[in-house]
């Protein structure tokens, strides 16, 4: 068995004795994704999802097989189990995507010879486009806000978190994260901190610009505080305080719920797309890994051409 390792373990881990050979490397396999700066989200979903996997091969007070002892008979057995619980597809694909990293991890250590969950199969999504409001929808929301037509104990803060999201195409998780020292006012650059910590540099436009220093001029922090947006007590705003705000704003004034902080981002990337950004420009914007993932703002704009040329020419429709 390995090490234990000092981290945020979910419940059941202690709950059991002696600790099983699986829950020990669990154990390390979190503590390893820590260490490589897995964001909060990561941390906690993988760390669920592989709780749930060394339950299921505990039910009934049994021991848990060995790692090197999971074949791929086994791991079928367990992905049945997920198709009979009628989980959604993007559900199973998250929890086979902690395991195979999980295996993985396992190879890399000596401590398992195969990846066998590797070799389950991937559960296949139907192709769908996220949902992108034009740019008048998004510009018409965000002069609703600055207007001040749904009143609000912080309209400033308000302002420019959507100001922030549509004009840098943040992450929610980015935009929460940013501390005051991360802008550079004489450029006209923010500093964001991505995926695994990875860093880039975005422009700031001016819009954004100019709701964060009417913003600023009304921020009241706590004592050393240094997060940019702050919640009610004067602490950093959390994930899921600028996610209410948004959809609060979003119903009341675009009666839109399907509006979320990732759609303002997704807006960022397609309004750029159709005004003639450049592809590899928008990638590096975004903080993408593979171009493939911001290709799929090829498709929006695609989408977006032909239903102008469907309403709008006179041969379209036969």
């Amino acid at each position: 068995m390995p090490k234990s390792a000092a981290v945020l373990l979910p419940h059941w881990t202690s709950s059991w004795a002696p600790m099983s050979d699986l829950a020990g490397w669990i154990r390390e396999y979190v503590e390893s994704l820590r260490l490589q700066n897995a964001s909060a989200h990561t941390l906690r979903s993988y760390s669920a999802d592989l709780a749930q996997f060394a339950e299921y091969f505990s039910r009934g007070g049994l021991t848990p097989p060995d790692v090197a002892d999971f074949d791929q008979l086994t791991l079928r057995e367990w992905l049945a189990a997920l198709h009979q619980e009628r989980l959604s597809k993007p559900t199973i694909r998250r929890k086979l995507s902690a395991l195979r990293s999980f295996f993985e991890f396992l190879v890399r250590r000596g401590a398992a010879s195969i990846n066998h969950a590797s070799l389950l199969t991937t559960p296949k999504l139907p192709k769908m486009l996220p949902h992108v409001p034009s740019e008048e929808q998004t510009n018409s929301l965000i002069d609703s806000i600055g207007r001040g037509e749904l009143e609000r104990p912080f309209p400033t803060r308000d302002l420019a978190l959507f100001e922030m999201l549509y004009g840098c195409g943040l992450r929610i998780s980015e935009m929460v994260g940013l501390d005051l020292d991360d802008f550079d006012w004489t450029e006209g650059w923010v500093r964001v901190r991505g995926k695994r910590k990875k860093e880039r540099q975005v422009p700031l436009p001016g819009k954004a610009r100019n709701a964060l220093a009417r913003y600023l001029e009304d921020r009241k922090p706590q004592p050393r505080e240094n997060a940019v947006f702050l919640n009610h007590r004067g602490g950093r705003l959390t994930d899921r305080g600028a996610r209410g705000i948004i959809k609060l704003y979003s119903i009341a004034l675009a009666g839109d719920s399907s509006l979320h902080p990732h759609t303002l981002r997704h807006a960022y990337a397609t309004h750029l797309l159709t005004a003639g950004a450049d592809l590899r420009a928008i990638q590096e914007l975004l903080g993408h890994a593979s171009l493939s993932t911001t290709q799929k703002y090829t498709q929006l704009s695609l989408t977006d051409l032909l239903r102008v040329y469907d309403s709008a020419h006179p041969r379209a429709k036969s």
